[in-house]
C-alpha cells in the first residue's frame, strides 16, 4: 500500500517517464488506478496538465480479423519508420461470471517486449460494454503524461458494441477480413461510420477484392454521414489492404495514420474531437458522482424495495425516480 507521500512520488516518477525509461513506475501506477478509484482521481488531477500530446489510435473490428497481429506490426513499423514512442492498451474480454480474462494480447505481442520504446498493457474489460474497459481512459492519460507519442488501443472485438473507441481516439481504424460469414461484417456491426481508416486484413484470402469494393461502395453511399464528433468531415476514409502476418501493407497504414493526424491538426478537427471526448467524460463522471451520492443517501434495502415496487407495477419508473431524487441533498 502507498501512503499519500509515496503516491505523490510515484506520480512524479511517471511524469515524462517514457523517454527516461521508467517503465516500472508506469506499470505500478496503472495497477493502482485500476484497483483504486481514489488513486485514479488523484493521479489524473496531478497529471492532466501533462496530457493532450499523444496521438490516440483506436483499432477495432470483429473477432478473427487479426487485430492483435496488426497492432503488433503497426507498433513495430511506427518505431522503424518514425522512431516514436508507442504505448499499447489491449483490452481483452473478461468472464461475466468471474471477471477474469485471458489477457492474451500480452502473449501475442511478446516479440515487442525487447523494444524499450514500446510499452504494452493488457486490461480486462470487466463487464464494460463498448469494447473498452472502465479505466481505459485513465490508462491512456497515464501513458500520455508519461510521454508516449502514439497510443494504440485494441478493443475487445465484440462486434456490435465497438463504438466507444471512436469517442476515445483521434484516429479510428476498423479492420475487416474476407470470408467471415458476411461480405462486410462492419455494416452488420454498425461500426463502418466510425472509421477514419478501413483495413481489409488477410488480403491474400479469396474474397478480399470483393470486400474492398463493397467497403468503398458503402463509404461512397454514406459520404454525407457525420463523423464521431458529430461534425461533417472533409476526410475520406481510405480502404487499405494488409497481410499483417507477413507485414504487407503495414507501412501504408502507418503513413495514413500520420496523414490523418496532420489533417486533424491542420483542419481544427483535433480540438473538436478533444471537446467531444471531454464532454462525454465529464458527463460520465457526473453520472458516477450522482450514483455515489444516491447510494450514500438512500440505503440499499430502500432502493431494492423501490425496484421491486416498479417490477410489481405498484409505482411507475418516473415516480420512483422522483422519490429517490427527493432524498438526495445537492
Amino acid at each position: 500500500m502507498y501512503g499519500p507521500t509515496e503516491l505523490l512520488q510515484l506520480i512524479d516518477q511517471v511524469r515524462g517517464a517514457a523517454p527516461a525509461g521508467r517503465r516500472r513506475a508506469i506499470a505500478r501506477l496503472i495497477t493502482r488506478i485500476e484497483n483504486d478509484e481514489e488513486v485514479a482521481r488523484e493521479a489524473i488531477k496531478a497529471l492532466y496538465a501533462d496530457t493532450g500530446r499523444a496521438h490516440i489510435v483506436g483499432i477495432t473490428g470483429p473477432p478473427g480479423s487479426g487485430k492483435s497481429t496488426l497492432v503488433n506490426e503497426v507498433a513495430r513499423a511506427i518505431r522503424q519508420q518514425h522512431s516514436l514512442l508507442v504505448g499499447i492498451v489491449a483490452v481483452d474480454p473478461s468472464s461475466p461470471f468471474t471477471g477474469g480474462a485471458l489477457l492474451g494480447d500480452r502473449v501475442r505481442m511478446r516479440d515487442l517486449a525487447g523494444d524499450e520504446g514500446i510499452f504494452i498493457r493488457s486490461m480486462a474489460s470487466r463487464g464494460s460494454l463498448g469494447g473498452l474497459a472502465r479505466t481505459t481512459g485513465h490508462v491512456i492519460k497515464i501513458l500520455d503524461a508519461a510521454g508516449f507519442d502514439v497510443i494504440l488501443i485494441e478493443t475487445v472485438g465484440a462486434g456490435q458494441a465497438e463504438v466507444d473507441v471512436a469517442s476515445t481516439a483521434h484516429t479510428t481504424i476498423v479492420i475487416e477480413a474476407p470470408g467471415m460469414g458476411d461480405d462486410i461484417q462492419s455494416i452488420k456491426a454498425g461500426i463502418l461510420e466510425i472509421a477514419d481508416i478501413l483495413v481489409v486484413n488477410k488480403a491474400d484470402r479469396p474474397g478480399a477484392d470483393s470486400a474492398v469494393k463493397a467497403l468503398k461502395l458503402m463509404l461512397h453511399m454514406g459520404a454525407s454521414h457525420p463523423n464521431a464528433d458529430g461534425a461533417s468531415s472533409a476526410w475520406e476514409a481510405p480502404v487499405l489492404e494488409t497481410v499483417a502476418t507477413e507485414g504487407k501493407g503495414i507501412p501504408a497504414v502507418v503513413e495514413m495514420m500520420m496523414a490523418h493526424r496532420r489533417y486533424l491538426r491542420e483542419s481544427g478537427a483535433w480540438l473538436a474531437r478533444e471537446k467531444a471526448r471531454s464532454r462525454r467524460e465529464v458527463g460520465q463522471l457526473l453520472q458516477a458522482r450522482f450514483m455515489a451520492q444516491l447510494q450514500a443517501a438512500v440505503p440499499q434495502q430502500e432502493r431494492d424495495a423501490m425496484i421491486e415496487a416498479v417490477a410489481r407495477r405498484e409505482i411507475d419508473p418516473y415516480s420512483a425516480i422522483e422519490r429517490l431524487f427527493e432524498q438526495i441533498t445537492i
